[in-house]
Order: C-alpha cells, then structure tokens, then sequence
C-alpha cells in the first residue's frame, strides 16, 4: 500500500475521462487523415477526366463522333483529317493477341511453380520472374527492335507466311511481307510485359488453395492434371481473373516498347506481320511536334484510352464480382 501511495504521488491520480479523450482524439484523427486520402483519389481521378475533356473539346466540336470511325490520320492537311480507328485498331489487336499468349504461358509458370516444381528451383525461377517485371519498357523496346524484330522478319514470320498461305482466312491474317516493325511484334513484345504479372498473382493465389482440398483429390486417385482442373482453378478463379485483368490493363496502356516496334502507321489492315500502331503509341510519337487541332485529337485519343480501360477495368469489377456472388451461393 505505501508503494501504490508513493506511485500516485509520483505520477498524480489516474483521470480515465482524459485517457479515453485522448484515445478517441487520435482515433478520430486517423480516420479523417485516412479518408482524405481516399478522396484525393477521387479528387486526382476526377482533375484528370476533366484535363482531358478540356484538352479534347476542341477536336470533339470539329469531329464529333466521326472521329471514332475515320481510319485517316493526316494532321498536315487543309483542313486536318484526324481519326481514331487505326489506332483503336491496333490497340485492340496488339492487347488480345498479347493476352492469348501470356495467360497460357503465365498459368502454366504458376502451376509449375505451385505444383511442380522442386524445391530448390522455385526461388530462381520466381526470382526470374520478378526480374521480368522489373525491366524497363525503354529496354523491352530497344532488345525488340535490335533483336526479336530481325528474327521475326528473317525467321518466323517467312515460316508462317509460307505454313498459312492459301488457307482461308488464316493465309489473310498472316499474310505478308515480313517486316521488322508489326503489330504481332509489338503484341510478342506486351506478352512478355505482362507475363509477371499473370504469374506472380496466380502464384499467390494458388497458394491460398487448402492443402486438405488437394489431399483429398490426390487420396481418391485423381492425378495432378485434375486436381488444377477441378480444385485449384475453381477454388481461386476470382484471383485470377483479377490478375489478368490487371495484366490487359497494363497492355492497352503500354507505350515506349510499343512505339519502338509497331511501326507507328495509321492504317488498318488484315495481317498481324503489317505494321500498325496503338493510341499510346500514336501520342508519344507525334504529341511534342503537335499544336492546334492535331495537339488536341491526341488528346482526344488519350481520352479514348482511359475511357477504353475504365471499361474493361469495370466489366472485370463487374465479373469478379457475379463469380464471388455465385461462390457465395
């Protein structure tokens, strides 16, 4: 007792109101800095939209919504003719045929790893991985216009011209000359952009996955292939899905390695070896030099690709969000 007496003498008595006023002022105070920080977002988001709009007006009063459906791009004409279809065009092409081989490719890394792989060679190959993402776009550009580009025009592409030709369709889509600068470069070129991506989320996802799920599978003699098949996909499509949709993201957007290879050519075409270009390409190469009308139809096309990833973003939000409502059922 004469301890406790000598302690409140020391430290005065204990006032539980000040203590809990105390609490409560620092609880209240990071949920107001936490909040602003939410709503910079939106604050940030929404000065960027209407940068955008302000930039554009110009070109949407001249153009209107012909501006989406003309393939022509010629600044320097008497009046400017300036259309968005081409590279809308390439934008779409290069990301799909981007995605086709990096979700295979990426699955089947992850399965590997999670799977697979023995232990002692999962951190190089993870390691390799993350490396991939690291790189970058600047130097994925100049290794595809020094590298990747020649061997496409001297080796691959003369193979495929020659495999397809004749065949409906296919013999179109591939058809030739071979060239150094396409949009099938520059869609080899965003796969492997965007490989790590699809691989590091599926990999953490995967891992989610309870192992008594996958004893169970392997106890009642299910093999490797059909307990991916049948329980890990299943059990972690959400995740997945999510991260390849991150990964279309980052390939719409993609612009220093595109424009080194694609070509930069307004123009639409039938085959993937002709060179092209995307709406980020077509601004970095072409928005220093421009001024007027044609400084504001790149910043239209700016628009249309924030608009075109909003999109997709959304209708992914909108998947993921039925898929874990149909789980949840």
């Amino acid at each position: 007792m004469a301890v406790q007496s000598d302690v409140m003498e020391a430290t005065g008595p204990y006032d539980r109101a000040k203590a809990l006023s105390a609490f409560k002022f620092g609880d209240v105070t990071f949920y107001w800095i936490t909040r602003a920080c939410a709503i910079s977002v939106l604050l940030i988001l929404g000065g960027i939209i209407l940068s955008l709009i302000v930039g554009a007006w110009p070109a949407m009063k001249q153009y209107g919504f012909s501006f989406l459906f003309t393939a022509r791009w010629a600044p320097s004409a008497d009046p400017p003719v300036l259309g968005a279809l081409g590279p809308i065009y390439g934008t779409m092409v290069t990301s799909v045929i981007a995605m086709m081989i990096a979700i295979p490719v990426g699955l089947g890394i992850a399965i590997f790893l999670t799977e697979l792989c023995p232990q002692w060679l999962r951190r190089p190959i993870g390691i390799a991985v993350e490396l991939l993402a690291g790189i970058p776009s600047i130097i994925y550009g100049m290794w595809g216009f020094f590298v990747l580009g020649p061997f496409m025009a001297d080796s691959f592409q003369p193979f495929m011209i020659r495999l397809f030709d004749g065949v409906p369709v296919l013999g179109s889509i591939f058809a030739g000359p071979p060239s150094y600068l396409s949009l099938f470069n520059a869609a080899l070129i965003l796969a492997i952009m965007v490989l790590p991506f699809i691989t590091a989320i599926s990999v953490d996802v995967f891992k989610t996955v309870p192992p008594v799920l996958k004893e169970a599978a392997y106890g009642v003699g299910c093999t490797t292939w059909e307990v991916v098949r049948n329980v890990v996909i299943p059990y972690t499509r959400v995740g997945v899905i999510g991260g390849i949709m991150l990964a279309l993201g980052r390939a719409l957007g993609e612009t220093m390695a595109v424009t080194f290879i694609i070509g930069n050519a307004f123009r639409i075409t039938g085959s993937v070896f002709s060179p092209g270009t995307t709406i980020s390409a077509a601004i970095a190469s072409e928005f220093a030099e421009s001024d007027g009308l044609h400084q504001s139809g790149l910043i239209m096309l700016g628009l249309l690709l924030f608009v075109l990833t909003f999109f997709v973003l959304a209708s992914a939000r909108l998947m993921l969000m039925r898929l874990e409502k149909q789980a949840g059922n």
